[in-house]
């Protein structure tokens, strides 16, 4: 099949091309860059004028729920909203049921998502650090990387043993692997359900301090201090957090973090509503906070944008604001938001938005890069920055809609991915 894209921005820092130009396509491998390409027979042509394109984003934080809670999300459905939403390649964490922390887990996720979409979003499964995710045992690791497995993490729990963190961290970075930590002291955060602070005492609902986060954070650096390992906090969500790893990135250790779209977005006032699609783990945070993060963003502190995808049924949601599960879907709106939130404030520029999408996450897990040269894989995120849209959560691909930017207004989108031989729209 051969594909002609006229007109394209093509931006790649990795490669440092920023230039208009047109790409031809053949059998799913670029073929040629440059200006003016002409089309011959059988040439699917599209003209992109205004469009960026970019090296294919990828979401290192995606619940996709199957096996064990279809009812959620599938891979189909999760793998269709991630093509929608501009990703050509997930990570899917192990809280399955059963947990990935068995290679057949493993197997089961790559050949049904090999299946779905024909094969259009790449999967790559993030294994269990620990047996179950119990934090008493570690996971069979030279079994779970030999089936696939990219990272390890115990998402959804922290691995709270400090010994047995230890352990994880250099087991998998022998096998060449990093642990991905949920960062959460549970005897600080209790049964918490908000961010502590003004807003949760005058709601009266029970808080979780930041102190929480940052002090496994701070634990988890000394740890991969002493052994020498690499390691990443996942959807960090507090000012502190942000200065422990500003400080840990100038003595020079291998430490990486991420943040969500709804932590650089909203605040915990937006709990007011008691709306449970404000309800998330890490808690929404104060506007100091959002402040630390859109400025470590800015400043290369946070090296990755990941969504933490965490779809719940309209039923899950539909109840007391104790009750309700933590989490929200992203995959659908990250882009939007990124764009709206950071590029057009002049918080990120387009160059660094790509790198945090796309080429940081491959990086830090060790992932062949994507770059947009010939002779390469045709792998693309195509972007309509200029774009205003609605958020319609019945319109999402996602088989849940709990979010809580319906009806908001975004400016950004993507336009369409390419990927193994297939391009997708997401209108």
């Amino acid at each position: 099949m051969k594909i002609l894209l006229k007109n394209a921005h093509i931006i790649d820092p990795s490669e440092n091309i920023d230039q208009v130009a047109d790409i031809l396509i053949v059998d799913g491998i670029i073929k040629k860059i440059a200006p003016k390409i002409s089309a011959s027979e059988n040439v699917q042509e599209y003209d992109l004028d205004g469009k960026i394109v970019a090296p294919g984003f990828i979401d290192m934080h995606v619940h996709l729920r199957e096996p064990g809670y279809e009812h959620k999300e599938t891979i189909e459905t999760g793998l269709s909203a991630a093509a929608t939403g501009g990703f050509t390649a997930v990570c899917c964490m192990p809280n399955t049921n059963p947990p990935i922390d068995d290679a057949s887990v493993v197997k089961f996720i790559k050949e049904k998502s090999a299946k779905a979409l024909n094969g259009l979003v790449d999967v790559y499964p993030v294994a269990a650090a620990t047996k179950n995710r119990e934090g008493k045992e570690l996971s069979p690791m030279i079994e779970l990387v030999e089936a696939g497995a990219v990272a390890f993490s115990d998402d959804g729990s922290p691995i709270e043993n400090p010994e047995m963190m230890r352990r994880a961290v250099e087991y998998s970075n022998m096998l060449g692997k990093i642990i991905i930590q949920h960062s959460e002291d549970r005897a600080l955060a209790k049964l918490g359900v908000m961010n502590e602070g003004l807003v949760s005492t005058s709601l009266g609902l029970p808080p979780i301090p930041s102190i929480a986060e940052e002090i496994l954070i701070d634990r988890d650096i000394r740890i991969a201090e002493y052994v020498g390992a690499p390691y990443h906090a996942a959807h960090i969500s507090t000012a502190g957090s942000v200065e422990i790893i500003r400080q840990a990135k100038k003595k020079n250790l291998p430490v990486t973090c991420e943040v969500t779209p709804h932590h650089f977005t909203l605040t915990d006032d937006a709990v007011r509503t008691f709306d449970t699609n404000t309800k998330m783990n890490p808690p929404l945070r104060t506007q100091v906070d959002v402040d630390a993060i859109r400025e470590g963003l800015r400043d290369g502190t946070i090296d990755v944008i990941a969504t933490d995808h965490a779809p719940h049924s309209f039923d899950e949601k539909e109840v007391e604001f104790l009750e309700a599960p933590f989490g929200i879907v992203g995959l659908e709106t990250a882009v939007g938001l990124a764009i709206t939130e950071l590029v057009i404030p002049k918080i990120l520029s387009i160059n660094q938005l790509i790198e945090k999408f796309s080429i940081n996450p491959r990086k830090i897990l060790s992932l062949p890069s994507v770059k947009i040269i010939v002779g390469e894989k045709a792998n693309f995120t195509i972007l309509d920055i200029q774009k205003q849209w609605n958020v319609d959560a019945k319109k999402f691909k996602s088989k849940s809609k709990n979010t809580p930017f319906g009806g908001r207004t975004l400016i950004g989108k993507c336009y369409a991915i390419i990927n193994n031989g297939m391009i997708h729209f997401s209108d």
